[in-house]
């Protein structure tokens, strides 16, 4: 049985190894967390919270608590506590992602499909962007508005420029067209979507979370290894793959099944992003540090000021 002293908030796994950070993601981004009831869900955060409080029901084991802590990680956003979006958490990248990006893969021949699917493609990643920022950062709906087209127009014009491109290509390389569109709207859609950090700061805090103030430098760290981050999530797929359809669609009983090569993509990008998703999240620590030398010397100088040489590190949430 878990006993009052129980720190729930306590890290399950080294999270300085990528190991420690690839189990804890593989975790919290269980695809089946995806499929359980708000209620469900809600449950877990009471008991969390309870837990936090130091009053852990009676009968309550070390198993459910870290299950409960497993559900609230995959559900409720690390800055808020607030139950994010079905469609925008980790834990759907899983069923979201084959599909559209099967999608992507299977439909690249012509340019309405081109556009069709790149376009629901940055929406999905408008809303996984958005939901996952670091929300002590507020970002208007002008600015998601804006953020969204430039992606949007970003992942079309590389597309639709590159399908057209490619037409006298060999048919592998107009198969990787998705990615390349995939890769810079990514670079484009993430910081989009998350300026106000890039023109205000991100909120930087010592290793006991005093807030010591905000940084650009902090938010240009934490953005570009989330787009690293992200464009590595969907490279395997969307290179290997089609390598692997190019050789498979010259057998005779493939050709003879084409209206299943579709389903067969969706199914194979799954296994890919079942493992993709908890180790490109893995890349890097989710709590980014920086060194109190790399500040800008506004926030250097009030840090050294008020604690001199004792706070070496400041401390950000990157977002995922």
């Amino acid at each position: 049985m878990a006993g009052s002293g129980f720190d729930i908030d306590a890290p399950r796994w080294d999270h300085s190894t990528f190991i420690g950070r690839l189990k804890h993601f593989a975790n919290i981004t269980d695809w089946r967390t995806a499929l359980l009831p708000d209620s469900r869900l809600d449950e877990a955060k009471v008991l969390v919270e309870s837990c936090r409080q130091g009053s852990v029901p009676p009968g309550t084991t070390e198993e459910q608590l870290h299950y409960a802590k497993k559900l609230y990680d995959s559900a409720f956003h690390p800055d808020t506590g607030e139950r994010m979006n079905l469609i925008g958490r980790m834990s759907f990248q899983v069923p979201g992602g084959m599909a559209i990006t099967g999608g992507m893969l299977q439909f690249y021949r012509t340019v309405p499909a081109v556009v069709f699917w790149q376009w629901v493609n940055q929406s999905f990643n408008a809303l996984v962007n958005y939901t996952n920022r670091n929300a002590a950062s507020p970002i208007t709906t002008t600015q998601i508005g804006v953020a969204y087209l430039t992606a949007t127009s970003t992942a079309l014009a590389t597309a639709v420029g590159l399908n057209l491109y490619t037409k006298k290509a060999p048919p592998l390389v107009a198969r990787w067209v998705p990615f390349a569109a995939v890769a810079s709207a990514n670079c484009v859609n993430i910081p989009m979507m998350r300026q106000q950090e890039l023109l205000n700061g991100i909120a930087v805090t010592d290793e006991n979370g005093n807030k010591l103030g905000h940084s650009k430098k902090a938010a240009i760290k934490g953005i570009t290894q989330v787009v690293i981050s992200r464009v590595t999530m969907a490279a395997p797929g969307m290179i290997i793959l089609p390598i692997f359809m190019q050789r498979l669609e010259k057998y005779k009983f493939m050709q003879r099944i084409t209206f299943l090569h579709g389903p067969l993509q969706v199914m194979m990008v799954g296994v890919f992003l079942v493992f993709m998703v908890p180790a490109a999240c893995s890349l890097f620590p989710q709590q980014c540090s920086m060194a109190v030398s790399k500040l800008e010397p506004e926030l250097r100088e009030s840090v050294v000021s008020r604690y001199g040489d004792s706070v070496k590190y400041v401390y950000f949430n990157k977002g995922l």
